[in-house]
């Protein structure tokens, strides 16, 4: 079976301003996981994050696919001549995730949930 799309996110410098673009425009709601972090549940489609992204990183958008194994993936990421990023980062109450280029370049999560969460 294929790994399916489970969460997408977009970084920026300016959370809040992020958060009221978004509202306004499409209408999703952001509430806080962190400081640093929003979660955007939807009704329709697949749920994600706005970031506040750390100092020295550029605005973004990824998508982040559901693994069985984050090292397993990130070792047939290196075979299939992509580059591993982030290694493997618990997320508390969430799972684990890490982070790779594909060979063109583009940044793409892999996330592990925690067992029936």
């Amino acid at each position: 079976m294929a790994s399916p799309v489970v969460h997408w996110e977009i970084g920026g410098h300016d959370l809040d301003a992020l958060a009221s673009f978004y509202r306004e425009l499409f209408g999703w709601e952001a509430t806080g996981f962190d400081d640093d972090y929003r979660l955007v549940n939807l009704e329709e489609g697949v749920g994600g994050g706005l970031m506040r992204c750390p100092n020295g990183v550029p605005a973004y958008v990824t998508i982040y696919v559901a693994v069985d194994d984050l090292d397993a993936t990130l070792t047939k990421v290196k075979d299939l001549g992509g580059t591993p990023l982030v290694p493997p980062t618990p997320i508390p109450g969430v799972g684990a995730f890490a982070l790779f280029q594909d060979p063109e370049g583009t940044t793409i999560g892999i996330l592990h949930p925690t067992s029936g969460g």
